[in-house]
């Protein structure tokens, strides 16, 4: 039985993240700081950082995501590519994701020593977005409870997104979902130009009720 490369994915951080939870060293090294990657030339922090999470509920909320989302693009690339060349094209998506998303981040507090984050936002938003394209009337649901298709509600999360980074009062790193969003959305067109037509014949015929 084949395992999909969404499912080793998972399973890598959730075996990294549980290591993390006991091991304080770990956990600070692998955590993003920019402070850190700009003077010590800390780069990996861009990866080892998605693959840590602050407890138990960081960590099932983003696998949980990642797992429906994650599953819908890595079929659409093996469809489109082939199992191994697409499975490769989702492995570098999935890790570009993770570091594209941190670099506004990174720009912003690189001279701010007290600044961290960790944890596969950037990666698992990505995801999400890439899936909305190439599936856009697909419901997503809010907590089981508010469904809506995904070109509504992703909407709503750019903005979001967007309104409360400029804040920037709560500690979360709500602009790596924007750009780990916006990446998703940039990537999957890149590979697949023709997903932009298909959208837009979609959202064109979308009757709501």
């Amino acid at each position: 039985m084949n395992v999909s490369i969404t499912v080793i994915i998972i399973a890598i951080t959730a075996i990294s993240s549980f290591l993390a939870f006991s091991n304080l060293p770990l956990i600070e090294r692998w955590m993003f700081t920019p402070y850190l990657i700009k003077r010590r030339k800390q780069w990996d922090r861009f990866v080892l950082s998605g693959f840590i999470h602050k407890d138990y509920i960081h960590l099932l909320f983003n696998m949980f995501t990642f797992y429906f989302f994650g599953r819908v693009v890595e079929q659409f690339l093996a469809f489109k590519y082939g199992s191994t060349t697409g499975g490769i094209i989702f492995i570098l998506f999935y890790l570009l994701g993770i570091i594209i998303a941190d670099i506004p981040t990174y720009l912003k507090h690189q001279d701010n020593s007290y600044y961290r984050a960790l944890g596969a936002s950037g990666g698992t938003a990505a995801t999400v977005f890439a899936s909305i394209i190439i599936l856009p009337l697909a419901d997503i649901c809010l907590f089981g409870i508010l469904c809506l298709p995904g070109f509504i509600l992703g909407a709503l999360f750019l903005i979001y997104s967007y309104t409360k980074g400029k804040q920037d009062s709560d500690g979360i790193n709500h602009d790596a979902h924007l750009y780990g969003a916006l990446f998703g959305i940039v990537f999957i067109l890149i590979v697949s130009p023709e997903s932009f037509g298909n959208f837009i014949d979609q959202i064109l015929n979308y009757r709501p009720f």
